[in-house]
């Protein structure tokens, strides 16, 4: 039986949709949304600051998920980043190491725990955050880490690339579509709009929590991004395409979207390949695979 906190979010979802084929799954989630229809799903209103040993029993791996996921707002508000993805996190692994749990796969963030680095970087790069999000995701690392070495425990960081694709309700493109419904002719972009991001899939995201779900020992961190990056400009021609527009670009001040916001990441997935990852998405079908399922919403 598997434990996937932030189950019922956008990338949780999906991952439990493919855990389903092979195992029980048990979700913790906050928001409770009912996004399942299957008995085998058991969703549970949980906080993770409330995890426990005895909750932990019975489980065979851990996903972790749940998250305080907003980089922008965690410039404001930086300890609520730290309870939630530093505090909240280690109850649950701690928790997990008590009741005898051997795997632990968490959801890192590549686009921000490196920091600003103007290469290709692998696994191997210093993590230099420039966020408090970042940050909060990058010191969770470092326990699972340690719990790797000390308990024994498979633990895996997955580093993902900005994640797209359908039930994601967050982020730029979602940002440029519903700009665009309002007013087809302007679209106003932050930031000067060559920030450069990798965007991935979905699909090709949970596929790679798999892999490493099966092949990961000890402790691993992975990179898991498209090749290449997109810049903020290209992403808006991309979306305007899609919907058949042509917008003039309108750009705010500055060389990026926000204070925090990592203007330039390019993530080298070498490592998650030679353990046997495959992309189906490159990253203009993921945005125009994304958009199509927007353009769904309406």
């Amino acid at each position: 039986m598997i434990l996937v906190t932030g189950g019922a979010g956008f990338i949780g979802s999906h991952l439990v949709e493919q855990l389903l084929k092979e195992d029980a799954v048990v979700v913790w989630d906050i928001s409770r949304r009912e996004l399942f229809n299957n008995d085998e799903v058991t969703v549970v209103n949980k906080d993770i600051h409330s995890a426990t040993s005895k909750d932990m029993r019975g489980f065979d791996a851990v996903f972790h998920l749940a998250a305080d996921p907003d980089v922008r707002s965690s410039v404001d508000d930086p300890a609520k980043s730290f309870d939630v993805n530093v505090v909240g996190s280690f109850k649950v692994l701690d928790a997990a190491r008590d009741a005898g749990v051997e795997r632990f796969v968490f959801a890192s963030s590549g686009g921000t725990v490196y920091g600003d680095v103007p290469r290709v970087v692998t696994e191997r790069e210093p993590l230099h955050p420039i966020s408090p999000y970042g940050a909060s995701k990058a010191a969770f690392e470092m326990y699972l880490s340690a719990y790797s070495s000390s308990y024994g425990m498979n633990c895996s960081a997955m580093r993902l690339a900005n994640v797209i694709g359908p039930r994601s309700r967050h982020g730029v493109i979602w940002d440029f579509f519903w700009k665009l419904r309002k007013n087809p002719k302007r679209l106003e972009v932050l930031g000067d709009g060559q920030q450069r991001k990798s965007f991935v899939h979905v699909s090709d995201v949970v596929s790679a929590f798999l892999l490493v779900f099966r092949k990961n020992k000890g402790f691993e961190s992975y990179n898991v991004a498209n090749d290449g990056t997109l810049s903020i400009a290209e992403v808006a021609e991309l979306v305007s395409g899609e919907l058949g527009v042509s917008p003039e670009l309108s750009f705010e001040k500055g060389d990026r979207g926000w204070v925090g916001d990592v203007r330039e990441i390019a993530l080298d997935s070498s490592k998650l390949k030679h353990l046997g990852w495959k992309i189906n998405f490159s990253q203009e079908e993921a945005v125009k695979d994304y958009v199509r399922w927007l353009k769904s919403l309406e």
